[in-house]
């Protein structure tokens, strides 16, 4: 019958409904990709947004920090931790401040004495409210000889010392640190790589 009036096959539609059917998946696929995309770059530029605002990339010039920090390394130094209360000043942690003799200078150095503590240095040997300091971060061949008298630091005043302590300019030479200077915590080395990590 329809050999003879020339009637369409009866199957044409079914082959058009599955190319259809067979765009779909592929629009989905694509629209996923899109959306990921998007929302991977969003996701990094605010990352980068965060990262400049709570974190300030600096370069260690000098060796006063060696072994722990080398010349010319690249760190990330958190400017909002000691602020609005959300941290402590504790003691160890690696500081960066405006030195105040000359405020156009940053240093950088460990934070060796806290505000009412006594600080003394016998032979190298620096002891803390009458305790000897164990400084696992100060190898032998950094240590030098030199003895500080007993002295108590002031309210507000950290007591800073490089790691390094025979090419360190430190609070051995011009007193404990006010506050008001300290704007950043070292946390982590990020050049060059192989030395990539967070800071202790």
């Amino acid at each position: 019958m329809n050999e003879e009036t020339g009637s369409p096959p009866t199957v044409a539609p079914v082959s058009a409904a599955s190319d259809h059917a067979s765009a779909q998946p592929q629009k989905s696929a694509i629209a996923m990709t899109l959306s990921w995309l998007r929302d991977l770059m969003l996701s990094v530029v605010i990352a980068i947004v965060v990262i400049l605002f709570l974190y300030q990339p600096v370069k260690v010039e000098g060796t006063s920090m060696m072994p722990s920090l080398v010349d010319q390394e690249r760190i990330f130094i958190n400017k909002f931790v000691y602020k609005f209360g959300i941290g402590d000043i504790q003691r160890g942690d690696m500081i960066v401040f405006h030195f105040p003799a000359d405020p156009s200078k940053s240093y950088i150095k460990r934070v060796i004495g806290l505000p009412g503590d006594t600080i003394a240095v016998e032979d190298g040997v620096v002891y803390v409210n009458g305790k000897r300091l164990d400084e696992t971060y100060v190898p032998d061949e950094y240590r030098d000889r030199q003895s500080i008298p007993l002295l108590r630091v002031p309210p507000e005043h950290y007591y800073v010392l490089g790691d390094h302590r025979t090419s360190s300019n430190d609070s051995r030479a011009w007193g404990p640190v006010h506050r008001q200077y300290i704007y950043g915590k070292a946390v982590f080395v990020y050049w060059p790589l192989e030395k990539m990590g967070i800071l202790h």
